[in-house]
């Protein structure tokens, strides 16, 4: 019989394989980012308690603009294919994808690396991270957050009004 420590990592490590049922799923390594994120946020929202700062009120044009924004910053990030240089010690490029896109796949060499690199392929993994950096940017720097947000949600306009001109074009040229 095992020591209560060696019992609960051998349940835990047990727990991990049942869940997996086969696929290579990098639970440490989402356990690590969601640590890293908790972190973040809670030392973050103790900074802004320590200085008095006022939590934002946002009203419904913030939350379109925050949207957008984070649309936008979190497609950057994880798919242009200028940024490649940011996710690849993370992922493994496989094709282009949407305009100035890029497909890829997360390194699997560790559970951390997989994990960040699904993190960093993935627009819906990533916009947490965008959303909660733009409310506590509202927290701790209103005034460039509300400009960096904003410039970010008209660039979400503009590439939806290429992608309706090419569309209208296609249509015109039958």
């Amino acid at each position: 019989m095992g020591t209560p420590v060696r019992e609960m990592t051998d349940a835990v490590r047990d727990e991990a394989e049942t869940y997996r049922n086969g696929e290579d799923r990098p639970l440490g390594g989402y356990a690590v980012l969601m640590s890293v994120y908790l972190t973040i946020v809670s030392v973050l929202g103790g900074v802004a308690a320590r200085r008095g700062r006022a939590m934002p009120r946002p009203d419904t044009g913030d939350l379109v603009v925050t949207a957008l924004a984070s649309h936008k910053i979190s497609r950057i990030v994880s798919k242009a294919a200028v940024t490649s240089p940011v996710r690849a010690p993370f992922t493994r490029y496989e094709e282009p994808g949407g305009p100035a896109e890029v497909m890829e796949q997360p390194r699997t060499s560790s559970r951390v690396r997989h994990a960040v690199g699904e993190l960093l392929a993935c627009p819906f993994c990533l916009d947490l991270w965008v959303v909660t950096a733009l409310v506590f940017g509202r927290v701790h720097a209103p005034n460039l957050t509300r400009l960096v947000a904003g410039s970010f949600a008209a660039l979400t306009g503009a590439d939806f009004l290429h992608l309706a001109y090419a569309k209208a074009q296609q249509i015109a040229e039958g």
